[in-house]
């Protein structure tokens, strides 16, 4: 099948199938601080693939539409792309909305950076006297805007979100938005896992929103071991966290290039990501297509 390139990212190749499907391909790429590491996290790409699968197909499918089709589970020459078994799916086409829905359920990362400055969260008023890593009361819709390619989202408030897609769009994309944390949430804690927050891509498929692109990976949200949270306390994160800290102990100035990655900075990463996957499915990451 011939297939046509229409996107490259920061970590996904995207071609068009030619018949209303794409070819949403999952790479080992890492991008730290918005810069892309020469170096490949090993199995990063069929991480993301195996968990968004997992997730779409075994927890999340009646909450709404999505748009897997289904996974390339073999190298049968018939994909047209290398090395695409179990890091490949095929997926409907949607109208993509311009706004990021994220669900926070704990105070961290901007959010956080937000409430010590102002005492707010997207705008909104927070009880005082909260600390870094809280469990919020509940979870909260937090939507961002969709930066162009090389510049960053912004954080927006509720209201904002409506201006830009207007009230019944916004509406539904919260409530899809807070469910998928919550099934997501609930089902993580009970494998020792705390998903603190997370972004979700919705598009329009056929006039219904859907859950489109990667779910509740460790690249899209924020897991730590619930044996490692501590309200107060930073806690370690099933994701890229090894090679942030190294850049950040390197001394970097995160302006490219960015400095070799030592191979046990990637093997640390690449472990946590695998170990990810396998907490939260109960299932084990060798035996993805693909893997090794």
């Amino acid at each position: 099948m011939s297939r046509t390139p229409t996107y490259t990212g920061k970590v996904r190749d995207v071609y068009d199938n030619g018949d209303g499907t794409l070819l949403f391909v999952a790479s080992d790429r890492l991008s730290a601080f918005d810069v892309v590491m020469a170096e490949a996290i090993p199995g990063k790409g069929r991480v993301l693939t195996a968990m968004t699968a997992f997730w779409l197909t075994d927890v999340l499918a009646d909450v709404c539409p999505n748009h897997l089709v289904g996974v390339v589970d073999a190298d049968d020459g018939d994909c047209g792309v290398p090395d695409a078994a179990g890091r490949a799916m095929v997926v409907r086409r949607a109208e993509m909305l311009p706004v990021e829905g994220i669900v926070r359920g704990y105070l961290s990362g901007s959010a956080w950076k937000e409430y010590r400055q102002a005492g707010t969260m997207h705008g909104t008023r927070l009880p005082p006297g909260l600390r870094q890593s809280q469990q919020l009361p509940e979870p909260v819709f937090t939507p961002s805007t969709k930066a162009p390619k090389g510049e960053h989202d912004e954080n927006i408030s509720f209201d904002d979100a409506v201006a830009i897609v207007g009230p019944r769009l916004a509406e539904r994309a919260r409530e899809i938005s807070l469910e998928v944390y919550r099934r997501g949430a609930a089902l993580a804690l009970e494998r020792g896992v705390v998903i603190a927050d997370t972004k979700i891509e919705l598009g329009l498929i056929d006039g219904a929103l859907a859950i489109c692109d990667e779910v509740l990976t460790p690249d899209s949200s924020r897991f730590w071991p619930v044996g490692g949270w501590a309200p107060g306390d930073v806690p370690p994160s099933f994701d890229k966290q090894p090679v942030r800290d190294w850049l950040e102990a390197a001394g970097w100035d995160k302006a490219p290039p960015p400095p070799p990655l030592p191979a046990d900075v990637v093997a640390a990463t690449a472990a946590r990501y695998v170990e990810a996957y396998e907490r939260l499915t109960g299932r084990a990451f060798r035996d993805w297509p693909g893997a090794t």
